[in-house]
């Protein structure tokens, strides 16, 4: 079984990603997972604290001469912001009179306030800040060495901000050219145009973006389960990420508008068997199907606000003005960098649990077997 946490707060030292359960002899490629960093980093209408940071990966265990040794792997993403908050994160010693007491309608503060019984806000608001992504796109991108070597790739893109949307096919190097990460031109300009209004406006604005999974043969995942159903693990992933609120598979909601004859894709012959449509998104009772495996997740506007929204001080509960702290006025590009590397995991987890072996000679060669059995199905 893949193990996979994260650890670390928003202003503090790092955030770090623990893996435990990767066999041994995966080649992991560095300028990859500093590559998927940066690209987490970038997108228009992101805040200043992106003007601080140069996230890179630091390898503190696991991995010897590039090659993961089957022991546990601890990813370590540095924030050098953290000199500019050393009094206020100090793990020891905090002076009062700098508490945070005003909870912002949107984000985990009064939530976490009652449940974790604490009277400043910060120690909620630091670790459910999505700076804690950055631990999983690191690891998102070591796993994507993983299922390289099995012929396995994922890619995401925004393909909505605000009102504007782009339905058109995925291409990487007109996405990477985009600043918001939707390759269309046309529709980036649009994108561009909303978020410079919500900026104007001290407001923000939110989207969607889809993932892609190529590459994976039918029979990944469980219908045994429930907790082994590949389409709940993969919504799990993607529910988890700060502001997603909705995931689709396939044609998601869609499905409920159509009679059955025009949902359920065909199945053709030859080998391995085909579909002449995907509305199922790749997944078929908790498993792959042999298609593309299709989401689409949909993220809320940034609860941060320029202009503020009304909250109260938890303190007295008198009514105020939430507390702006640096953030964006956009952040669907970067989560769609997320998305891309929560499904990775969520993807990496279920082949580790199909075929665990020790190492990756021994598991490539169990995935090639049922990769032939599925062809000549």
């Amino acid at each position: 079984m893949l193990v996979f946490y994260t650890a670390g707060e928003s202003h503090g030292r790092g955030v770090f990603a623990f893996l435990d359960g990767l066999p041994a002899g995966i080649r992991v490629d560095r300028d990859l997972i500093d590559a998927d960093l940066k690209r987490r980093q970038q997108g228009y209408g992101r805040g200043g604290r992106m003007a601080v940071e140069r996230d890179r990966v630091d390898v503190l265990a696991g991995l010897r001469g590039g090659l993961t040794l089957g022991s546990p792997v601890l990813l370590a993403v540095w924030n050098a912001d953290h000199e500019n908050w050393k009094d206020l994160m100090d793990p020891w010693e905090i002076r009062p009179g700098r508490e945070f007491t005003t909870p912002r309608p949107g984000h985990a503060d009064l939530a976490g306030a009652a449940r974790f019984r604490h009277k400043d806000l910060r120690n909620v608001l630091e670790r459910s800040s999505a700076r804690e992504t950055a631990a999983r796109v690191a690891c998102g991108a070591l796993l994507k060495s993983f299922l390289s070597e099995l012929g396995v790739s994922a890619h995401a893109w925004v393909t909505r901000i605000g009102p504007v949307a782009f339905e058109g096919p995925f291409d990487r190097q007109a996405r990477d050219a985009s600043s918001v990460f939707c390759p269309d031109e046309r529709a980036t300009r649009e994108m561009e145009r909303v978020i410079d209004e919500a900026a104007q406006a001290g407001d923000s604005v939110g989207g969607e973006f889809a993932v892609v999974v190529e590459g994976l043969p039918a029979g990944i995942g469980s219908s045994t389960q429930w907790d082994q159903r590949l389409d709940a693990l993969l919504a799990r992933h993607l529910m988890s990420i700060p502001a997603v609120k909705a995931v689709q598979v396939g044609a998601g909601v869609t499905c409920g508008t159509l009679p059955g004859s025009l949902v359920h894709d065909p199945i053709l012959p030859g080998s391995p068997k085909r579909r002449p449509t995907n509305n199922a998104g790749g997944m078929e009772g908790g498993m792959t199907n042999g298609e593309p495996v299709v989401l689409r997740c949909t993220m809320k506007p940034i609860p941060t606000l320029l202009k503020g929204m009304p909250t109260v001080d938890i303190r007295d509960g008198r009514a105020v003005t939430s507390a702006y702290e640096r953030s964006d006025v956009c952040a669907v590009p970067a989560a769609s960098v997320v998305g891309e590397a929560a499904a990775v995991i969520a993807v990496a987890q279920a082949v580790c649990a199909s075929f665990a072996q020790p190492s990756m000679e021994a598991l490539t060669a169990a995935f090639s077997e049922h990769r032939k059995y599925w062809e000549a199905l």
